[in-house]
């Protein structure tokens, strides 16, 4: 049985982060093709960790700048090893290669870090972001060097892949396409749904460790709620997500009907009772759970044009997708109000999540895609010049930093 080691930024938590689900999907594609799963990570669990002994992986705890992780690896001789986001390549990567140099490298991007990044410090500078001036940022020079250094890439939205390929000039062979890996949605499952008189309320869901989530929620409360509720005034918007700030607890407002909830496990009961998602995103990347779920539980929703980015191709939102408070509170208040609009919207969730995420036709071309580079290993990575230069020991500047480091801590 062939070996895949996962390296984690963290312990998956699928209940708590969009990243976590993402993770698990991921361990389950590799688990029903019979490969023999490993996952290791620096971080310690929590309480919202998942059980990965459940799954039939196995788990370790591993050190960064630590030689013990060399006598691991060397043992394990995993044939695949996947980072999970480019920090993790850049603490392991070398060691890796340079312990199991015939094992299929492949990074885990989430999102695009250095575009998130780069939206923020636009947005705080109260700039218009220009995707010409991503190249200045050292976040976006490390983070294409794990692209190049890793054999594949799997990137999760459509509209990432564009920007890698035109802005940064990347191969399309080191990169590949893989969004979420989600069940249809059936008949069955669209019975289960409440219809529309049954339900009340807007809904926010997010993790609070997120920056995204942190400035929505703060938009929501400053500038938008209130033009809602001036046309819905027995309207309410549940706040709901894991490590809840003090800053957001402080937002709770009963008396204006802003409810800060908090964490909550059973997340798809909240959705499958509210009537609209409220996400109106104003810097971020990838792709964004909380919308996903939202369509899986037929519950449609209003974004903004980053928050709906690179999810949907040429099909129809399943709600409304504006970018401005007045417009933002506007299709809000369209959407609370007419059923007709309401279930539309709810049907195009639905096309979405069947025609773009659906696991049963993306799972067996990834699977080829890898076993593909498996036999050719040698040739595909001769063609990437640029990745075999930053192995060169010339630019292994986090590998000299690490075996310092490791000096350091010996003394």
């Amino acid at each position: 049985m062939k070996k895949v080691l996962f390296i984690g930024l963290v312990f998956p938590e699928s209940v708590a982060t969009a990243a976590g689900s993402r993770m698990i999907e991921l361990l389950t594609c590799f688990k029903q093709y019979h490969y023999e799963l490993f996952f290791a990570s620096t971080a310690e669990e929590n309480k919202h960790s998942d059980n990965l002994e459940d799954l039939g992986i196995s788990k370790i705890t591993i050190t960064v700048n630590n030689p013990n992780f060399d006598g691991f690896i060397q043992k394990l001789k995993p044939e695949i090893v996947i980072f999970d986001r480019f920090v993790s390549e850049e603490q392991f990567g070398w060691r890796v290669a340079e312990h199991c140099p015939n094992a299929l490298r492949i990074l885990d991007t989430e999102d695009l870090h250095c575009l998130r990044k780069a939206r923020q410090v636009a947005l705080k500078n109260n700039k218009k972001f220009n995707i010409n001036y991503l190249s200045d940022y050292e976040i976006s020079k490390r983070e294409i060097a794990s692209i190049y250094r890793c054999d594949l890439s799997l990137i999760i939205s459509t509209y990432e892949m564009a920007l890698l390929t035109k802005i940064f000039k990347v191969e399309k062979s080191l990169l590949y396409h893989l969004p979420f890996l989600l069940d249809t949605i059936t008949d069955k499952n669209i019975k289960q749904y409440k219809p529309y008189k049954q339900r009340k309320h807007f809904i926010y869901i997010g993790n609070f460790l997120h920056a995204p989530n942190v400035d929505a929620v703060l938009y929501l409360k400053r500038e938008i709620w209130s033009l809602i509720r001036k046309q819905l005034p027995t309207a309410e918007i549940h706040i709901y997500g894991a490590y809840i700030t003090q800053q957001i607890l402080e937002l709770h407002n009963k008396k204006e009907g802003f409810i800060i909830k908090g964490f909550v496990k059973d997340a798809a009961k909240m959705i499958t009772n509210a009537k609209v998602c409220l996400a109106p995103l104003r810097f971020g990347a990838g792709i964004k759970g909380k919308l996903i779920k939202a369509m899986q539980y037929g519950t449609p929703s209003i974004t903004t044009t980053i928050g709906a980015e690179g999810m949907h191709a040429t099909l129809p939102w399943n709600g409304f997708i504006e970018n401005t408070p007045d417009k933002i509170a506007s299709a809000a208040v369209t959407l609370y109000t007419e059923k007709t609009i309401w279930e539309k919207c709810q049907q195009n969730g639905l096309v979405i999540i069947n025609q773009l995420y659906d696991k049963r036709k993306l799972s067996n071309p990834f699977l080829e895609r890898i076993v593909f580079l498996q036999k050719n290993l040698k040739k595909h990575r001769s063609q990437n010049f640029i990745g075999a230069m930053l192995q060169h020991h010339s630019l292994q500047s986090t590998k000299y930093l690490s075996k310092w480091i490791e000096e350091k801590n010996k003394k």
